[in-house]
């Protein structure tokens, strides 16, 4: 069976991330759990429930030049109740005084079992993204990466609900802002990104920052190879070497929104493969998951019933304009998320008088995408942090 570059690519280096994982939880660690919870449902979104020193390594022992913290935090689920969500908080040793930008991180699919939190992996350096992370900590920029709710923390990963994920962003950004360690202001200026499953989830934080955290000063949001329509993304891949992602996102839609019964639809070698799933990261995930249909793992497809088609629509990016200027960007030859689907994104943002800058990837698919638009990206939110003023092409 040959599967693409790119599907290798991540299957190997998530694979030697797993090698190299513990998932030995430390009695302190759990406490700070334990803690942050018992808190959360009196603080305010973006307060820092507990905080402990960590480490950022894009590999394994390689030097940065940062200090990081591990935190918990307190957000805000998908129906508007408190939760408790993890993260890291990153911050240049470069000798910089007075405010610095700080950019909320928005991390590309990485599983559902919570030994797959960015935050897991930042310390031994088997974190997939964390070269590109590099790339803003060199700038002298702040960076706060959140695990999302349910990864890292009690209860399953709400993997693609837009709404949990946009939330979780920017209070990322709020907690970076009040953990007194990092040095940050309420002035800094913030910028939102991300890729694939942080391409939702850094278009829900632009378009929720005016109602949601108005007290951010976000400049722009640099996001790419966006999920924006559930539906259509799930019936691209159904029965394709992406199939595990719509298992994955079954488990997190559930995990949002009880009431959709997802081990109800399932057969004997559906629930076999949910419960497979709801331990393992993206490269054991997609491998398990690959060529499978949803008609060949359940009784009834969850995706034809109303409800199910309601949550997912809820999920859609595109129903609000950015209040900050936008750069977006897609692979023509996506082989996991339609091109036509991020052209959706830009239509619909231009068509509500969004400042939106979009780029074609012309060469390349989903994962070359994000490692050949990232330095341009960080250079767009640079020039955004200096003032310039950013021109869509709408």
């Amino acid at each position: 069976m040959h599967l693409p570059t790119s599907f290798r690519t991540v299957a190997l280096v998530a694979a030697a991330g797993l090698a190299a994982a513990t998932l030995t939880t430390t009695a302190h660690a759990e406490d700070a759990k334990a803690a942050a919870e018992d808190r959360a449902p009196t603080a305010a979104p973006g307060d820092v429930l507990s905080s402990e020193p960590s480490a950022f390594h894009p590999l394994p022992g390689q030097p940065t030049h940062t200090k990081a913290w591990k935190i918990h935090y307190r957000s805000t689920t998908a129906k508007g109740a408190p939760n408790t969500v993890s993260g890291t908080v990153i911050v240049p040793q470069d000798g910089r005084t007075g405010p610095r930008p700080l950019i909320t991180y928005a991390v590309g699919t990485v599983g559902v079992g919570d030994h797959c939190a960015p935050s897991a992996g930042f310390p031994r350096g088997t974190t997939m993204e964390a070269n590109l992370i590099q790339q803003l900590t060199l700038r002298g920029w702040a960076v706060a990466v959140t695990d999302y709710e349910g990864l890292g923390t009690p209860g399953d990963h709400t993997y693609t609900v837009g709404r949990a994920e946009g939330q979780a962003v920017l209070d990322a950004a709020r907690a970076a802002i009040r953990l007194p360690e990092a040095g940050l202001s309420k002035d800094s200026p913030v910028g939102i990104m991300g890729y694939s499953q942080g391409g939702q989830a850094s278009s829900w934080a632009a378009e929720l920052h005016g109602s949601y955290a108005p007290d951010l000063k976000v400049k722009g949001t640099a996001t790419g190879g966006v999920p924006g329509d559930l539906q259509k993304v799930a019936a691209f891949n159904d029965g394709s070497y992406g199939s595990g992602l719509i298992f994955m996102a079954a488990i997190g839609q559930n995990a949002a929104f009880p009431e959709l019964k997802l081990e109800s639809y399932l057969n004997p070698a559906g629930k076999a493969l949910i419960g497979a799933l709801r331990n393992s990261c993206v490269a054991d995930g997609a491998v398990l998951g690959s060529f499978k249909r949803i008609k060949d793992m359940t009784v009834k497809n969850p995706l034809d019933q109303p409800d199910w088609q309601q949550r997912l629509r809820e999920s859609q990016v595109g129903t609000r304009a950015p209040d900050a200027p936008v750069y977006l960007y897609h692979a023509l030859g996506d082989e996991l998320i339609p091109y036509g689907v991020g052209q959706q994104v830009r239509k619909d943002w231009c068509a509500r008088k969004a400042n939106v800058e979009w780029h074609t990837v012309p060469i390349g698919e989903h994962v070359t995408g994000v490692i050949t638009q990232s330095p341009l990206a960080a250079q767009w939110l640079a020039e955004r942090f200096a003032g310039k003023s950013a021109k869509g092409n709408c």
